[in-house]
């Protein structure tokens, strides 16, 4: 018997599930094979804590809103393998950066108010913004394009961009532990460190220092930090940056200063969740995996050289081997679940083009 075609075949499967889930006429609609309702909610759906937009729809939200960047910006800022050109940027990113440049100004005024209220002359602390989602989904092109968007407003000139890589366990400690193959668990990252770095960063503090991660070495790079100089837009982006606080116990309450019931997410103004099928998020890491072969794989001081030489079948077997039994595991258990923790949610296709927007409704 021949099945009916999947009314809804770009929408990412986990997020699918979770908006059917929401929204229960549209999953009877689905299990007839009928089409469902309008992308955007009306008044007589289901309540939803999120209002969605399809991509022209989004689009056309910044249709004002001038494109400060060049297709040579996005080549410069795009990550190995990533295709991503300047009429995405146009479609995506420009009407994401004017929302938050709404939000930081709104976030501004509302300290100003609050400076007249509590008589406090205390400066304004930096607009965070958390990017989540898998590996390989493209969140680091992302950020970096988004940062500079964010420099180009001229009320936000000082934007910086600290990737949580920086706040692994080194290696030695990940080995000891037996954490190697679990490395970008939540389990192998300084979960105290990244607290009381964003503790330090929304306090006030006017410098702060992160660690800085190689991802040729694999590594954390000894001695080296980078300095966070309390800029307007401070953007964190990561693997899980959206997860809950682990459950609260008499010794973490003790060790974590004060921190040990803070979730990182506690720390954030805005926060963005990459969303794509898992299976398209597998194909797009053996592609990536593919690509880095002539790049940072063949360096001499790279963890990964044995890998530079393999042959196309060889290197698309390991680099599934390593979806499959690390990263696929990491995106179902830890990252996927936190993605309606997010303020918004971009829904990716196979093509990598963001398919659908959900915004959190304020």
């Amino acid at each position: 018997m021949t099945q009916p075609a999947d009314p809804l075949p770009d929408l990412p499967g986990t997020l699918r599930q979770h908006l059917l889930e929401l929204d229960p006429a549209a999953a009877g609609a689905i299990r007839a094979g009928q089409e469902p309702g309008p992308t955007r909610p009306h008044d007589e759906d289901p309540p939803s804590p999120y209002v969605s937009f399809d991509r022209d729809s989004w689009r056309a939200l910044a249709a004002s809103t001038p494109l400060p960047l060049t297709q040579a910006d996005v080549i410069r800022l795009r990550g190995v393998g990533e295709t991503i050109e300047l009429d995405e940027v146009d479609t995506v990113h420009r009407p994401l950066s004017r929302l938050l440049h709404l939000h930081a100004g709104a976030s501004r005024r509302l300290h100003a108010a609050r400076q007249v209220f509590l008589h406090d002359e205390t400066a304004a602390t930096p607009y965070v913004i958390g990017i989540a989602g898998s590996v390989a989904v493209g969140k680091s092109t992302f950020a970096r394009i988004l940062a500079e968007l964010m420099a180009r407003w001229p009320d936000t000139p000082s934007v910086a961009l600290v990737p949580t890589d920086g706040f692994l366990y080194p290696n030695a400690v990940l080995a000891a532990r037996g954490l190697m193959a679990r490395k970008g668990f939540p389990e192998s990252y300084d979960r105290r460190a990244l607290l009381r770095f964003l503790a330090a960063i929304k306090s006030g503090v006017p410098e702060v220092e992160a660690p800085v991660y190689s991802h040729v070495r694999y590594d954390i790079l000894p001695g080296q930090t980078m300095t966070v100089r309390r800029p307007d837009i401070l953007i964190i982006e990561g693997l899980n940056v959206l997860q809950p606080a682990p459950p609260p116990s008499a010794r973490r309450l003790a060790t974590a200063g004060g921190l040990g019931t803070l979730a990182v997410s506690d720390f954030f103004d805005f926060s963005i969740y990459l969303d794509a099928r898992e299976c398209d998020v597998r194909q797009w890491y053996i592609e990536r995996f593919l690509a880095l072969r002539r790049t940072s794989f063949a360096a001499p001081d790279s963890f990964f050289q044995r890998y530079a030489t393999l042959h196309d079948d060889e290197a698309r077997a390991t680099a599934g081997a390593v979806w499959d039994t690390i990263n696929a595991p990491n995106l179902v258990h830890n990252i996927a679940p936190t993605r309606t923790r997010a303020t918004l949610i971009l829904a990716k296709g196979p093509d990598h083009r963001v398919k659908q927007v959900h915004l959190r409704k304020v």
